[in-house]
């Protein structure tokens, strides 16, 4: 449904999040980002890593972003950030799904987002539908019933109800997790009744026109 009144929601990056692997020095799982990216040229054949420190022994290590890639099949300008390390793209790579799963770890994004929900806030019990447009700042897995429980002020539970009943139209399911932006649309108590009304008077009049053509 289309309405004027809308909100924003923005999920805030607070940092970069952990790389979680065995180190082979120490018994540290974490590691985090150096700030560096290696660049090693063999002729023409390019290696290029990011550089993580472990968090337990400060060991550092790699992990493949181009392996034996030619020079001319990467961007120029890419190229030049990643021998500048430039800390968008190291930012960038860290916070890759695709370059996690493809090398085998998993990432941990404990304590590397909030949810910024100055609005204007509509109060819950206005008759009339607001839409809530949700915005990331970095592509965190978060379930959708997670964001709306603390932008909005409610329970686990209440936010299933009020999906359940129609209140709070999600394009995805509650449990579902969400890491790219994405609205909601909150609609008034009653609004969801009025529009099932009109069905139910439309279901009786058809059952009312059958009697009458039986008994015709």
């Amino acid at each position: 449904m289309h309405t004027n009144r809308k909100a924003r929601w923005a999920v805030r990056r607070f940092g970069l999040p952990s790389v979680v692997r065995p180190c082979p020095d120490c018994p540290a799982t974490r590691h985090r980002p150096s700030g560096r990216i290696r660049v090693n040229a063999s002729g023409k054949l390019l290696d290029v890593w990011l550089l993580l420190s472990c968090a337990g022994c400060d060991r550092t290590s790699k992990v493949p972003v181009h392996e034996r890639t030619h020079v001319s099949a990467i961007d120029p300008a890419r190229l030049i950030a990643y021998e500048n390390n430039s800390a968008a793209v190291v930012g960038e790579l860290t916070m890759s799904a695709a370059l996690a799963a493809k090398t085998g770890y998993r990432l941990d994004w404990t304590g590397t987002w909030e949810l910024d929900t100055r609005m204007p806030l509509y109060a819950l019990d206005d008759p009339r539908d607001f839409e809530v447009q949700v915005r990331f700042d970095l592509p965190v897995p978060v379930r959708a019933e997670r964001l709306l429980t603390l932008g909005l002020g409610l329970s686990r539970s209440e936010v299933r109800r009020l999906v359940g009943e129609g209140r709070i139209d999600l394009p995805l399911a509650p449990e579902a997790k969400a890491h790219r932006d994405f609205a909601f649309t909150l609609h008034g108590p009653g609004a969801v009744d009025a529009a099932r009304r009109p069905s139910a008077t439309a279901a009786r009049a058809s059952v009312l026109a059958v009697r009458r053509a039986r008994s015709a």
